[in-house]
């Protein structure tokens, strides 16, 4: 286990030479945080009852040390606490010891002449005994220059460096908040020994994607375990927000969380820029900072808009995903697509924008209705068709348990799903190599048959379960699949009430919308097709004569 793993959410340390800030921007980092702070320094005057100058002029800089040491020993081990660290504390292997193990070490850095600036204009306000040794004698720059250099191997250990020469003291806290954010996220132990169902880890993050029945109590702690803290904006529609706003909202104030809650009309048609809007408006009026986050609590809907919401806001504010559907807790919550609709289609104004965390409560499926988790079931499946033959074959054995949302059982199944999904995003992150168009199996047809009946006739995963057939159909016509292997994924798809062919569909409609899809991606369509389970290939060679073929049989007058 990493340093970091020992604490449960460990501490703020900050270190640097003279006037970088460490205490004045301390004391905002502890009110941002709702932590405690210490300089320890000013815990030195309380304990020895003398100033820092009259230490050192009547007992010596050894005993300032000792004292030092016993100031921050204390310190550290506290929990929750951003501590200033004297600017020669560090040269001690003791102390860097100490604050290594007690949490994250933040440096705020300044050039020479900066420091040199700062302490002059500290001296002439307000008269400084103890800066006033750095500026004593004929070069006082290149005393700094020379006393700062020495220290720099030290001030190395730190996990986040931050320049502040440019900055305010607000703009120091903010990014020492995000610098604890980001560095405490990159220690394997910090979520606890074992906790973590799995990690996503793309070009641009990695976070922690948990599973587990009843988890939605642990929501807070594993927010603080990430580096969150402060402020959490919860997002949800009416009818989630109703079953398990109360809880999240009780999870996060028992981990110490100042937490607001918005609703929002449940259903796609929510999923607009103008829901966008009112979500900005609302996040201003409650003043909301770049390191409060933005929890999304409900299914793919919320996921999607919230996620937006975050990515732009701010340019930026933390993301955590709390799915409550199957079909957001296997796939929307996973990879960091997030978007809102356009009255031209669907997603066309969106982002990549990964979350800090994704958590899912397996419990929550059991208040979904009834065809809206049998939906889900569809990507569960595809997500063992195209990358895992065992995973298929779980399916298959364990369906009869996963039906009756046997808790053991559907955790593994959908931690599973989830996993193989989260390993296609971390190896393309944001579509550009091709590997993640593998997840479109079964879409090609489902955005037409969506498309041609208004998105009104059938839930997402109906959808794709009957695109699923035409690609395996249309995989067997050309050659690449045996017509045992489409034999048995429909026997899977229905096995779990899923439809594997529509009727009262215009089968021309469907066509057409299809042929639009072609047109606006201004190339032929790319068909995922397989050809055994676990082993997809992408196609852009099949035929219109195959494709009504098949259509004819799946669209039944």
């Amino acid at each position: 286990m990493s340093r970091m793993g020992q604490r449960a959410c460990g501490n703020v340390i900050l270190i640097g030479f003279s006037a970088t800030g460490k205490s004045r921007v301390g004391g905002e980092v502890a009110r941002r945080l709702g932590w405690d702070f210490v300089d320890t320094d000013d815990e030195i005057v309380k304990l020895s009852g003398k100033t820092i100058p009259r230490i050192f002029a009547e007992d010596g800089e050894e005993h300032f040390r000792a004292l030092e040491h016993r100031v921050l020993k204390e310190a550290c081990q506290r929990e929750g606490v951003v501590i200033a660290a004297g600017g020669g504390a560090i040269v001690n292997p003791q102390n860097r010891e100490l604050m290594l193990g007690s949490g994250v070490v933040i440096c705020l850095e300044a050039k020479p002449e900066t420091i040199y600036q700062r302490l002059l204009a500290d001296t002439e306000y307000v008269p400084n005994p103890v800066v006033r040794p750095l500026l004593a004698g004929a070069n006082p720059l290149e005393r700094i220059r020379s006393l700062k250099e020495a220290r720099q191997p030290f001030y190395a250990i730190s996990d986040w460096t931050i320049s502040t020469d440019n900055l305010t003291i607000d703009e120091v806290a903010g990014e020492v908040v995000w610098g604890l954010r980001y560095a405490r996220r990159r220690f394997m132990g910090l979520y606890g020994e074992g906790e973590a169902s799995f990690e996503v880890v793309t070009a641009s993050e990695r976070y922690p994607v948990f599973f587990g029945w009843g988890l939605l109590d642990s929501l807070g702690e594993k927010m603080r375990r990430v580096g969150l803290c402060g402020v959490a904006n919860i997002i949800s529609d009416e009818q989630v927000f109703l079953l398990y706003g109360n809880r999240a909202v009780k999870a996060l104030e028992g981990a110490g969380f100042a937490v607001g809650s918005m609703m929002v009309p449940a259903g796609e048609g929510t999923k607009t820029i103008e829901t966008a809007i009112k979500l900005y408006d609302w996040l201003v009026g409650r003043h909301a900072e770049r390191n409060h986050a933005i929890v999304a609590l409900g299914g793919g809907m919320v996921g999607d808009l919230a996620g937006f919401v975050a990515a732009t806001f701010l340019r930026g504010v933390p993301l955590v995903q709390v799915p409550t559907s199957l079909v957001a807790m296997v796939d929307a919550a996973i990879g960091g697509k997030v978007a809102v609709n356009h009255p031209k289609g669907k997603n066309l104004i969106g982002a990549f924008y990964q979350p800090c965390l994704v958590l899912a409560d397996i419990q929550t499926l059991t208040s979904l209705p009834k065809r809206e988790l049998i939906s889900g079931w569809a990507e569960v499946i595809k997500h063992g068709v195209i990358l895992d033959q065992e995973h298929f074959e779980f399916l298959e054995r364990e369906a009869e348990g996963l039906l009756r949302l046997d808790p053991e059982i559907t955790t593994q199944a959908v931690r599973w799903s989830a996993a193989l999904k989260g390993k296609v995003v971390a190896e393309d992150e944001k579509e550009e190599t091709g590997r993640r168009t593998i997840l479109n199996y079964g879409h090609t047809i489902a955005h037409g048959l969506e498309a041609a009946t208004g998105y009104e006739h059938f839930l997402h995963g109906e959808a794709v379960a009957i695109g699923m057939m035409g690609a395996a159909m249309i995989s067997e016509r050309m050659g690449i699949l045996s017509l045992g292997v489409v034999e048995r994924q429909r026997k899977l798809l229905e096995r779990f009430g899923l439809p594997t062919s529509c009727t009262g569909v215009d089968l021309n409609e469907v066509l057409k919308a299809m042929e639009l899809d072609k047109k606006v991606t201004g190339r032929a369509v790319r068909w995922v097709l397989i050809k055994g389970i676990g082993e997809p290939l992408i196609r852009d060679d099949v035929g219109l004569g195959e494709v009504k073929d098949v259509l004819e049989k799946l669209v039944i007058g």
